[in-house]
């Protein structure tokens, strides 16, 4: 599966670089996260509870980091298993440009999944993917509006964060290269480790 997306930030290219190269950061906002660790220059890895329909299982996964340009790029390569629940594995590209309006992440991905998740059926795996996708931004915007408040409109401090300047474009799932990546089911973005 191949997808594409985009995401409007309203911090500065270096803010969300930061953000998205911490563990910590990164292990509060991935849905169902509860490790993401390094395990060498450039390499993570991450475990995470997922359920998919019927299908739950705790997945770990290794990601390594390549070709990386801060605060504007990078590339990203990671394979994960889920025991009988399934495996996937891929790659995506990830860039930070700096606008008016704060900055704007892109990326560009391939996957590929098999086991109990494969046979789940696309319109499943796309939901589940799209509402880790949201959960993620969700938990992401609430984290920088509490690490950069001075970033946010006042409308948007006080807790309404679906008034955030959002725009997502994908072939396939409609999920961000972080969260599918962590998820094993479409990838694992964001994803964005690395320094």
């Amino acid at each position: 599966m191949d997808m594409q997306g985009s995401r409007q930030l309203a911090i500065t290219q270096q803010q969300a670089w930061d953000a998205l190269n911490d563990p910590v950061v990164l292990k509060v906002c991935i849905p169902g996260c509860d490790k993401v660790e390094a395990s060498g220059e450039n390499q993570y890895s991450i475990a995470m509870a997922l359920k998919v329909g019927p299908v739950a299982a705790r997945f770990t996964g290794k990601i390594a980091l390549s070709e990386i340009n801060p605060p504007a790029s990078y590339k990203l390569s990671f394979e994960g298993q889920g025991g009988v629940a399934g495996f996937g594995k891929g790659s995506a590209a990830v860039t930070l440009a700096p606008n008016a309006d704060g900055c704007e992440l892109a990326y560009t991905a391939q996957a590929s999944v098999g086991g109990k998740i494969a046979q789940l059926g696309q319109r499943l795996i796309d939901g589940a993917a799209k509402s880790m996708a949201e959960d993620f931004f969700k938990r992401f915007d609430e984290e920088m509006q509490r690490q950069h408040p001075e970033s946010y409109p006042a409308k948007m401090v006080m807790g309404d964060v679906s008034e955030a300047p959002t725009r997502t474009r994908l072939l396939g799932l409609p999920a961000w290269a972080w969260i599918a990546a962590a998820a094993v089911l479409a990838l694992l973005a964001w994803q964005t480790l690395g320094q």
